[in-house]
């Protein structure tokens, strides 16, 4: 019986995940830069061209943050040959990975939901962008999850050092002086 109620608990748990998966796929069309309620005229907006600079260097620093495990984890992370870099078999704790746990999640709340408010100033992308980004949130969550299972106390240990997201957090503690104990 305990073992029938496990798989329900974890068949339940995988619909949820789904639903947000949905959830955020939706978002991120909704609110991709290269907009379709914008470019089919839907919305408009009157966009002001200080902010779209600025959002095109949010934009270009959200992809590098996104790109960061395509080019880290097979350099670090002993990845197979001839795998995805999701077949990551070590824990990357360097480069990026010294300052958030989840720079490809962080970086596409600057290159979507971010970037999209830039180019496109309207208070459907702002609202759409916080739903994404608390999505995120929550799927960051959940991969923090899988990788403890994964890679055990030295995830955890790593979760400890490292903030999730927070990018301003982790740069002020790699530059904060060591404390000696």
């Amino acid at each position: 019986m305990m073992k029938g109620s496990q798989t329900d608990a974890v068949k339940e748990a995988r619909r949820a995940e789904l639903l947000w998966d949905v959830l955020l796929t939706i978002l991120l069309i909704l609110c991709f830069p290269c907009n379709p309620l914008v470019l089919a005229g839907v919305i408009e907006v009157n966009a002001v061209p200080a902010l779209f600079v600025a959002g095109c260097v949010v934009w270009g620093f959200g992809m590098v943050l996104v790109m960061a495990p395509i080019v880290l984890f097979p350099r670090r992370g002993s990845v197979p040959r001839g795998r995805s870099f999701v077949y990551t078999t070590r824990l990357v704790d360097t480069g990026i990975y010294a300052i958030v746990r989840h720079p490809q999640y962080t970086g596409g709340i600057f290159a979507v939901f971010l970037t999209t408010v830039l180019w496109y100033p309207h208070w459907l992308f702002a609202v759409l962008g916080a739903w994404g980004s608390v999505l995120l949130y929550y799927s960051c969550r959940a991969e923090d999850r899988r990788l403890v299972a994964k890679f055990g106390d030295a995830y955890s240990n790593y979760m400890n050092r490292v903030p999730g997201m927070n990018l301003a957090a982790g740069i002020i503690r790699l530059i904060q002086p060591k404390r000696l104990k």
